[in-house]
């Protein structure tokens, strides 16, 4: 009897040891594996069941903030963003079937109270069941935001606002956009019916077409070739250019012309401001590709943005391959056509450059986290990504460009009370046939003799459209001119 009675507690503990070690594979060794698995919608449960911090902007508004849901309510607390679609593609969406988006995806950690930081000064209220969420407090300014979607209306485009001497992003809008309201509902069919119809619409409102979005910037890139001449002797303030209509790089017989088919030239400031195409042409090809390229490169085109929201484009130029038997395509290169695309963000990154002394600052968003009590859990330090140019090349772009605002194209940017702006316009055309199609650009920065603000605007062109009809300077400046009159006027908000 004692026999068996040893051999039935034998078994069950083998049996207990098996179902231990199972348990503990099932609950740290396969955990992550069995959390991502989509069937397992039980962890999503419990985070719906939970609190969950706030996004704020740099005055404290608040951009997404958790509210506890009526008796009833399949979960606990329902996420809400106060300023529908201003910040949508900053914010991103929170959702119980389709996951979660932009900072709500990058800081799911700190607003639900995970990261080690808070998880260790939670210790003390462990069994008091304390609020443990966190908080992300951003750079960006909700009136400077609102100044800027008015400016854009309802036009396809972006604007991007940076301070160019830290990189924290003032103001980031792009057309179209979403109200992240409209998918974070508890309802997953209202929330696949909206994500359904934001599918469908034209111009991509999902995407930040701010920073994950390229688009070819005709005369606006002209800084990058100048700059480029500049380093590598080329061209200086003093070189002259003859007036041409017409040039035909090597081969090739189809002839590069001046915007419009104006006769352009004289020295290197006036075909600047009056953005003649045919001298940077010659200065792409006079570098030629191993150089050219090589001088995009410093800039940082070809590489993702190092930004601190997900999915950053990469802006295009191409590499010397491309263009040894391609020399037209160099030609036309060098004013920003062909093959070159830039993200508008990269675009403001470059006016920033230039600005800040020819230092490229990491633009970032998120200027804080902070835990439950406020206490700080990390803050963005300023960091530098490139330095493409000297600071005597910066000194003689930020010459050209006052240039262009004083006497050329860029004109409709000249800003209120005698603030000096510098400023590049673009006018990409996007075909050679059929209706005009054209992108229309400007980037800057203000006060040209000690900047505080750099910016970059684009209106997306299509077929018999006002935009395609204009140019960048008409269309793109007034929208630069009322953000940073704006700023300039208030420099601490709304009452400042």
């Amino acid at each position: 009897m004692n026999k068996q009675i040893r051999r039935l507690a034998v078994a069950l503990l083998a049996c207990y040891s098996v179902l231990f070690v199972q348990l503990n594979v099932l609950a740290v060794g396969r955990q992550e594996e069995l959390n991502a698995d989509p069937r397992n919608n039980r962890q999503t449960e419990r985070d719906f069941n939970r609190p969950r911090g706030a996004i704020v902007a740099a005055d404290g508004t608040v951009l997404a903030r958790s509210v506890p849901t009526p008796r009833g309510d399949e979960f606990r607390y329902q996420r809400q963003y106060p300023l529908g679609d201003l910040f949508g593609n900053v914010t991103g969406y929170y959702t119980f079937s389709y996951g979660s988006t932009q900072l709500e995806q990058t800081q799911n950690d700190v607003l639900m109270g995970d990261t080690d930081a808070q998880k260790l000064r939670a210790l003390s209220g462990l069994f008091s069941g304390a609020d443990n969420t966190g908080s992300v407090v951003l750079s960006m300014r909700p009136d400077v935001q609102q100044v800027a979607a008015e400016a854009l209306g309802d036009r396809q485009g972006s604007v991007v606002v940076e301070d160019p001497h830290t990189g924290a992003i003032i103001a980031m809008v792009s057309n179209p956009r979403y109200n992240p309201a409209d998918v974070a509902v508890h309802n997953s069919k209202l929330a696949e019916d909206a994500l359904t119809f934001l599918n469908a619409v034209p111009g991509k409102p999902l995407l930040a077409n701010a920073y994950q979005e390229r688009y070819m910037p005709g005369s606006s890139f002209k800084v990058i070739t100048t700059s480029i001449a500049l380093e590598n002797g080329v061209t200086n303030l003093d070189r002259q250019f003859p007036a041409t209509k017409e040039f035909i790089p090597p081969q090739t017989t189809d002839p590069i012309q001046n915007y419009g088919g104006t006769t352009c030239g004289g020295s290197m400031v006036e075909v600047f401001y009056r953005s003649c195409n045919i001298p940077f042409a010659q200065m792409a090809l006079e570098l030629g590709p191993e150089k050219m390229v090589d001088g995009t490169k410093k800039w940082g085109v070809g590489e993702k943005l190092p930004f601190d929201l997900p999915g950053p484009a990469a802006s295009s130029f191409g590499e010397v391959s491309d263009f040894t038997d391609q020399l037209p395509l160099l030609a036309i290169g060098g004013f920003g056509q062909g093959s070159t695309t830039m993200v508008p963000l990269h675009m403001a990154m470059v006016a920033s450059a230039i600005a800040n002394g020819g230092v490229m600052m990491k633009p970032h968003v998120i200027d804080a986290t902070l835990d439950h009590a406020g206490q700080t859990l990390s803050r963005t330090s300023p960091s530098v990504w490139k330095t493409p140019i000297q600071p005597g090349t910066a000194d003689t772009l930020t010459t050209l460009m006052i240039g262009v605002v004083n006497q050329g194209t860029g004109r409709p940017m000249q800003l209120a009370n005698g603030i000096q702006a510098a400023a590049k316009t673009g006018t990409a055309q996007l075909n050679t046939t059929g209706p005009e199609r054209s992108n229309a650009w400007i980037i800057g920065f203000a006060p040209a003799e000690a900047p505080q603000y750099a910016i970059s605007v684009v209106l997306k062109g299509g077929p018999n459209d006002e935009i395609s009809a204009g140019t960048g300077g008409k269309l793109a400046g007034p929208i630069a001119k009322t953000v940073l009159d704006y700023l300039f006027a208030h420099p601490t908000g709304p009452g400042g």
